[in-house]
């Protein structure tokens, strides 16, 4: 991939800044491309369009918009090949798990624009004769849309559908880390009819670009997914305003394996949930809670599992199972938890390493077992290929260590006692459970968290409805 030096997208014009941000591919740390470090005007200019052309995006009907969303699909799918290999280039993910990112990312903005004719509203009964009272939903106004760097393409469809189905404009911010992709979107954006200003993509990092979407006037959302530390800091910056906010923050998801469980299942997808995107995903298994009548038999088939797991640079090899970390920060944080770890007394199993394969951010695939609800490892979200396993003795003794978290996204159990699973769907405290399946959610559900993992959430009607307001009208006749 040749280095270009891209631009922002604001106002259905291509603008270039001085200052520029280069982005490297983290498997061997070559050269990708810059992208701006957008200035303050180009932030103002950015929510300038997206407030002068939201009334009269909102004025469209929802299907018109959805017609919209169904032009940058058919763009995304027609552009497939070229968007993954963006995609694994710049974020170290497998070509595989790249090209589903991309292909998810068309489908969701289809899905979304399904839900043109289901919009609605409510009639509500009255305390008076001849009174009609409705509720009505509206948009919001304009979106400022703040993306990771670990699923960036999909979040930009996670965003920006919802918002610009329920007639508001929106602003994103990609990734510094990962920011490639988004121009890329917005190339394609630019080949369809879409009025100008209801999509801008405005570059740049976290204490700048995003403190100046968070903390302004005329954002009437800020939907950011990312660290809890940004978060609260997101929250901050818009509290003056009153903001409303939509945050997929960090997970630390328990998956609890009980006597009766299937282990070739459990591992099978166990495994998968921690080595996808080389661990750095928010739902993904962090924690086991294994029953100790099998945790000897599943520690040796876990073990196996992680040690056979092909890794390396997934821009020079396709059949991989996982890729690089996305920087040499979350490798030194990867490597100095199991450091940690293995000093307070937890056994590794296998791996626990930086991997030395010439250049790039790679960490070995790791279970570490004999941990203890104390540990950093089983309390802090690690964002990387390890696995810490703790031996319970009872459903009871896992659920309660599932919920002592600060954290509250997703979940996992492993069964084949009905009412072992319903107990668990009753009584663990997480947004989202999975039982005798790998953690990941389907665009028809509601993803959303608790406690640190977030406010609100995404996905389905009631994600959809998170970029609307209500407006209740009455009628005197």
């Amino acid at each position: 991939m040749t280095p270009t030096t891209y631009q922002n997208f604001i106002d259905n014009a291509f603008v270039p800044s001085e200052a520029l941000i280069e982005v490297y591919n983290p498997a061997d740390a070559q050269l990708l491309g810059r992208v701006p470090e957008s200035p303050a005007e180009h932030v103002e200019r950015a929510i300038a369009a997206a407030r002068t052309a939201q009334k009269g995006w909102a004025a469209k009907t929802a299907s018109e918009r959805a017609g919209y969303l169904r032009q940058i699909a058919n763009k995304v799918r027609a552009n497939a090949d070229r968007l993954a290999r963006i995609i694994t280039l710049e974020g170290g993910k497998v070509p595989s798990l790249a090209q589903v990112e991309v292909n998810f990312t068309a489908d969701y903005l289809d899905y979304m624009a399904e839900w043109a004719r289901r919009l609605e509203g409510e009639v509500l009964t009255s305390d008076r004769a001849n009174e009609h009272i409705f509720l009505m939903r509206k948009p919001l106004g304009v979106v400022a849309g703040i993306l990771p760097w670990n699923f960036p393409f999909f979040l930009i469809a996670r965003k920006m559908a919802p918002a610009l189905l329920t007639g508001n404009t929106i602003v994103i911010k990609p990734s510094e880390e990962t920011p490639i992709n988004c121009y890329a979107f917005a190339q394609l954006v630019a080949e369809t009819d879409l009025p100008a200003g209801v999509f801008n993509v405005v570059g740049g990092k976290g204490a700048s670009v995003g403190h100046g979407l968070s903390s302004h006037a005329s954002i009437d959302l800020v939907s950011f997914t990312g660290s809890v530390g940004t978060g609260a800091r997101i929250m901050a910056a818009a509290a003056p305003n009153i903001t409303k906010l939509n945050l997929e923050l960090g997970g630390k998801a328990p998956a609890i394996v009980l006597a009766d469980a299937d282990l070739d299942l459990a591992v099978k997808a166990i495994v998968a949930s921690r080595v996808i995107n080389t661990g750095q995903v928010c739902n993904c298994a962090e924690r086991v809670y294994v029953a100790r009548q099998v945790a000897d038999a599943f520690v040796d088939k876990v073990a196996q599992a992680m040690a056979a797991t092909r890794y390396g640079d997934p821009s020079r090899q396709a059949d991989l199972d996982m890729g690089p970390l996305i920087n040499q920060a979350g490798l030194d944080k990867v490597a100095q938890m199991v450091r940690t770890a293995v000093g307070q007394g937890a056994q590794l199993v296998t791996g626990g390493q930086v991997a030395d394969l010439g250049a790039g951010f790679h960490y070995q695939p790791t279970v570490l077992a004999g941990c203890a609800a104390g540990m950093e490892i089983m309390r802090k979200e690690i964002f990387g290929p390890v696995l810490p396993i703790q031996v319970v003795d009872d459903l009871d003794e896992a659920i309660a260590l599932a919920n002592d978290s600060e954290y509250g996204l997703t979940s996992s159990l492993y069964t084949r006692d009905l009412n072992a699973a319903l107990k668990a769907c009753r009584e663990i405290d997480f947004g989202e459970t999975y039982i005798n399946r790998e953690n990941f959610e389907a665009m028809q559900g509601f993803h959303a968290g608790a406690r640190k993992s977030g406010i609100g959430g995404a996905d389905g009607k009631h994600g959809l409805y998170e970029y609307t307001r209500t407006q209740v009208v009455y009628i005197q006749g």
